[in-house]
């Protein structure tokens, strides 16, 4: 008996993919397993850490959580597709600066969960973006340094999707 696949195209960081993919593969296991795109990372498998946060057609979302089948067409953006060329994203530059990681672990689903804040045009004060990055979890608490490069590159990374906008 041959295993069941279903035919998939995804467009990932620019580059357009076609795939076949077992139905229960989740979006995260398909970008880490089969598009070696590991920036991505497998926490909680639950929805609960936001380590698997990416931007599907510019919203973030825990790929953990939802099945690669169901976004046959979409857009996706991970870690690895936010800088341009050598030039860092203005999310990625202000992390740096502010030093806003320890282990590291959580700091691609935090990135690109402050990218799809930044689309959302919401976080206009610390408070709401607290509340806004919740679902990000750092087990390092690196919060203040987080929430400091969230804040000074939300301008920046609202005026870059603005000059990409069709």
């Amino acid at each position: 008996m041959s295993e069941t696949t279903c035919t998939l195209s995804l467009h990932v960081n620019g580059q357009q993919h076609q795939l076949d993919v077992r139905p229960w593969t989740t979006l995260l296991d398909l970008l880490r397993e089969r598009l070696d795109l590991t920036g991505t990372k497998k926490g909680c498998d639950h929805g609960q850490c936001g380590a698997c946060t990416v931007l599907l057609d510019g919203k973030r979302i825990n790929s953990c959580l939802t099945l690669a089948v169901m976004h046959d067409g979409a857009r996706l953006t991970t870690i690895e597709g936010l800088a341009e060329g050598d030039e860092l994203h203005p999310m990625q530059a202000a992390f740096v600066r502010h030093d806003a990681f320890q282990c590291g672990y959580c700091t691609p689903g935090q990135i690109c969960s402050a990218v799809g804040l930044a689309g959302e045009n919401r976080g206009h004060d610390r408070d709401e973006i607290r509340e806004l990055m919740s679902g990000n979890l750092c087990r390092c608490g690196a919060y203040p340094n987080i929430l400091a490069a969230v804040e000074e590159a939300l301008p920046a990374s609202r005026q870059r999707l603005q000059e990409k906008a069709p």
